[in-house]
């Protein structure tokens, strides 16, 4: 075989590979919800907006840096709609910055097989300066009205809901960021985490042409509008993500999409997920996309009447379908 010859070689299998690749990232199982969706159930509306509002409007800018009384706020409203939902939560605490802080969590037991364990996560903090109702306050919302869902249910599976401290700047990434701690301590512990998935903005939406944005030229494969949830997550956790995807579409009222994407893609690894990739676990994170489509992220404008609570409930009744799937499979 000639030089020549040898070099088209290489190069036809370099892009078979890269096409391999891109469709196995690209490619998701099920059909996106398309059409007018019904009415999401009234409840779950009312349920969301209210705490939305609560964390958002009442309570507010919620970071243990500057506003440390409003962050220990929030997560004494967790636990007490927790409580009231017939749980028993309770705290991992740690410090940040020689200021204490906790995660706030709760456990179904599995009935089955109680060592495979489900994590469903939402981060309660903000970033300086923001009221956070999209980040995160439709993550933490989403997570209370699926666990109120849970509190009488018996899965397979155990299955924890937990509220993650400082996911925001200045600890995200480090070994201060809660769900580091959380994942960590899980994996010290030898604990089977099967799943983990996080919440982390999920209610911003738009129905105008252009309204989404997107990194690394990925508008060549998704939608340019914004009226979908992403479920988005590291090639490592394909399989996870394919399996949350599916059972997502055959249950929801709302488009989806999704990717499994190498993690320096910017936005891939930009919640708790990140954390337990990092320990060796299988994790995804559902979003909106935050800065790709939302104009209020990280400002003092993401307050809750920029937010779509339909669009949310119907996202939040999917990801409900989603957490009885991992937890009985």
């Amino acid at each position: 075989m000639t030089p020549r010859a040898v070099a088209i070689a290489v190069i036809l299998v370099a892009i078979v590979a890269a096409a391999l690749l891109l469709y196995r990232a690209f490619r998701m199982p099920g059909r996106s919800y398309l059409g007018a969706a019904p009415p999401p159930t009234r409840g779950m509306v009312g349920e969301l907006r209210h705490d939305v509002y609560a964390l958002a409007g009442t309570i507010g800018e919620r970071n243990l840096v500057t506003t440390p009384e409003a962050f220990a706020e929030t997560a004494v409203f967790i636990e007490d709609a927790l409580r009231k939902a017939g749980y028993a939560p309770r705290r991992q605490t740690f410090e940040a910055d020689d200021v204490p802080c906790a995660n706030i969590e709760v456990e179904i037991r599995g009935a089955v097989n109680p060592n495979d364990i489900v994590i469903i996560g939402a981060h309660y903090d903000t970033v300086a300066g923001s009221p956070g109702a999209d980040d995160n306050a439709t993550g933490v919302a989403a997570l209370l009205a699926i666990a109120r869902r849970f509190a009488s249910e018996q899965p397979a599976r155990t299955v924890r809901f937990v509220a993650f401290a400082n996911e925001e700047p200045p600890f995200f990434t480090t070994d201060r960021m809660g769900s580091w701690v959380y994942a960590k301590r899980s994996r010290e512990r030898g604990e089977r985490i099967v799943a983990m998935i996080s919440f982390d903005a999920i209610g911003f939406y738009s129905n105008a042409e252009g309204s989404q944005q997107y990194p690394a030229m990925l508008e060549a494969v998704y939608p340019s509008t914004a009226n979908f949830v992403a479920f988005a997550s590291n090639i490592g956790s394909r399989a996870l993500l394919q399996q949350c995807i599916d059972v997502f579409r055959g249950h929801a009222t709302i488009p989806s999409e999704g990717g499994a994407l190498p993690e320096d893609i910017p936005g891939i690894g930009w919640s708790d997920q990140w954390s337990f990739w990092r320990h060796g676990y299988d994790a995804v994170m559902v979003t909106d996309t935050a800065l790709y489509r939302n104009p209020h992220y990280h400002t003092r404008t993401d307050l809750p009447d920029t937010l779509g609570y339909e669009a949310l409930a119907r996202t939040t009744e999917g990801l409900l379908a989603v957490t009885r799937a991992l937890a009985s499979p």
